[in-house]
C-alpha cells in the first residue's frame, strides 16, 4: 500500500516545515516538475475544449464575499479578513466570485455564449489542524477551476460535456472514478433559502447524469452553499474516499452579481453559471497519483524521463553528451554517474525512471547505448537518435491519450506505434 506522504518525501516530490505552518507544503524540483506538466496538460485539453485562460488575484475586499454569499454562508472556513487602511481584503475561499466580475466587466451578446473561463488558481481554506494532511488536506489550493456562462438551453450540455473532459482527464491519468454523487442540500442555514433554485439545478444535473449514462447516489448535506453538485469519488489505497473534480449548475451568483446578457429580441437575460474541475486541485490529484502509481509516472509526467549511466568514468563524456542531446530534444534526462555508486545500485535507485540507458566500452565507441526499460526489460544496444526517437515517441504517447493501455509494439490509440513502453518497476 503506498502513501502519498511517505512516498512523496521519499521521492523529493514535496516537504513540509513548521515555520511555514500546517497545511502548507511546499514543492521540490521533482514535485515542481510534476505539477507544472499536469498544469500544462489540463490547460492544453481545456484550451481544445474552447476555455480561454484567465489569471485574477488571490485577495479580494470582503463586500466581495458578501455579495457572493461566501461571508454568511462560508465564513466559518474563510481567513480573517486583514485591514489596508479603510479596507478590509481576503485571502479568497473560491474563484468564482473573480470569475463572475471578469464576465460582468464587458457587455455580452448571446453569440458569446457559451463563455467558457478557466484558471489554476490559488485558494485558501482554514481548515483546522486535525484533518490536514499531506497534499490531500491543505490550506492553499490550486485548483484547476473554471466557469461556463451560458443559456438555460446551453447548460445540459454544457455540464454533460464537462463530464466528458473528467472521463478523459481520468484515462489519460491512470485514475478510476469510485463513484459518482449528486450532492444535495441538508438541513440548517448553510444553504441559500430559495427552494426554486435548487429544485430547478438539481432537475437540470440529473438530467446530466441521465444523459451521460452515468449511474449514481444522491447525497444529503454534501452541496455547495449556493447549488446542488455532481462529485466524482476516488478512493485511495486505504479505502479513504474524497471527492476529486466536481460540476455544478448555479443561479445564484449570476442574481448576486447581476450578471446578464442581449439576447435575439435585444433584451437582458441572465446567463446560468456552470462551475467545473477536470482534475480538482493539484495537490489532491498528485496525492492520488503517487499512491496510483506508487511513484512510477507514465513517461510524460516522470519528473526524469530518461536517465544514462556511464560504466566507468571513460564513458562520462559519451553519456554527457547523450544526455544534453535529450534535453534538447525536450526530454527530461539525467546523468547517474560512477561516482553515486556501483552500475547496479545507480540501477535500483532509477528503477522509478522509465528509460534508462547504460553506456560501456563498447557502446562508447560505437555512439550507442544498451537501453533498459522500467521493470527491468532490456531491450538491447541500439543507437543514439534510435533511442531518443524511441523515447519521445513513449512521451508523446501519454500527452496524446490513453497514457497507460499500449503496449510494445502495439499502435497507440493515435496512430503512434510505440517501440518501447515502460512497465512497473521491479520489486
Amino acid at each position: 500500500m503506498h502513501d502519498h506522504r511517505r512516498l512523496g518525501r521519499e521521492l523529493e516530490l514535496f516537504d513540509t516545515d513548521p515555520l511555514m505552518g500546517a497545511g502548507l507544503p511546499y514543492w521540490l524540483p521533482d514535485g515542481a516538475i510534476v505539477r507544472h506538466t499536469l498544469e500544462e496538460y489540463v490547460r492544453e485539453l481545456e484550451r481544445a475544449a474552447g476555455y480561454r485562460h484567465v489569471y485574477s488575484p488571490v485577495l479580494g475586499k470582503r463586500e466581495l464575499y458578501e455579495i457572493s454569499g461566501h461571508w454568511s454562508h462560508y465564513g466559518d472556513d474563510m481567513f480573517p479578513p486583514m485591514e489596508l487602511g479603510s479596507e478590509e481584503v481576503v485571502l479568497r475561499p473560491s474563484l468564482c466570485p473573480h470569475h463572475a466580475l471578469i464576465y460582468r466587466s464587458r457587455s455580452h451578446s448571446y453569440r458569446e455564449l457559451p463563455l467558457r473561463i478557466a484558471e489554476l488558481g490559488g485558494m485558501y481554506r482554514a481548515e483546522l489542524s486535525g484533518v490536514l494532511g499531506g497534499l490531500t488536506r491543505v490550506r492553499s489550493i490550486q485548483l484547476n477551476d473554471a466557469h461556463i456562462f451560458c443559456t438555460l438551453d446551453q447548460a445540459v450540455d454544457e455540464a454533460r460535456d464537462a463530464l466528458a473532459l473528467i472521463a478523459r482527464a481520468y484515462a489519460d491519468l491512470g485514475i478510476r472514478a469510485h463513484r459518482y454523487r449528486l450532492s444535495l442540500p441538508g438541513e440548517g442555514g448553510k444553504y441559500v433559502a430559495d427552494p426554486g433554485l435548487w429544485q430547478r439545478a438539481t432537475g437540470l444535473l440529473k438530467e446530466v447524469l441521465a444523459e451521460a449514462g452515468v449511474e449514481y447516489e444522491e447525497a444529503a448535506g454534501e452541496a455547495a452553499f449556493y447549488g446542488p453538485k455532481i462529485d466524482v469519488q476516488i478512493v485511495d489505497p486505504a479505502g479513504r474516499e474524497a471527492t476529486l473534480s466536481t460540476v455544478q449548475i448555479d443561479f445564484h451568483q449570476p442574481e448576486r452579481f447581476d450578471l446578464h446578457y442581449i439576447g435575439a429580441d435585444g433584451a437582458k437575460h441572465r446567463p446560468v453559471m456552470v462551475h467545473r474541475s477536470i482534475i480538482g486541485s493539484v495537490e489532491r490529484v498528485v496525492a492520488h497519483l503517487v499512491e496510483v502509481h506508487g511513484g512510477a509516472f507514465p513517461a510524460w509526467l516522470a519528473p526524469v524521463q530518461l536517465v544514462v549511466l556511464p560504466v566507468a568514468e571513460e564513458q562520462r563524456e559519451r553519456a554527457e553528451e547523450l544526455v544534453r542531446r535529450a534535453v534538447a530534444r525536450g526530454v527530461r534526462a539525467e546523468l547517474a554517474g560512477p561516482e553515486e555508486g556501483t552500475l547496479g545500485s545507480r540501477i535500483r535507485a532509477a528503477r522509478l525512471v522509465p528509460y534508462q540507458a547504460v553506456i560501456g566500452e563498447r557502446e562508447a565507441d560505437g555512439g550507442r547505448a544498451a537501453l533498459r526499460l522500467r521493470g527491468g526489460r532490456r531491450v538491447g544496444v541500439v543507437g543514439g537518435e534510435e533511442l531518443l526517437e524511441g523515447v519521445l515517441e513513449g512521451v508523446r504517447r501519454g500527452v496524446r491519450r490513453g497514457s497507460g493501455s499500449g503496449r510494445y509494439g502495439e499502435p497507440a490509440a493515435d496512430g503512434v506505434t510505440v517501440r518501447w513502453e515502460a512497465g512497473e518497476p521491479e520489486s
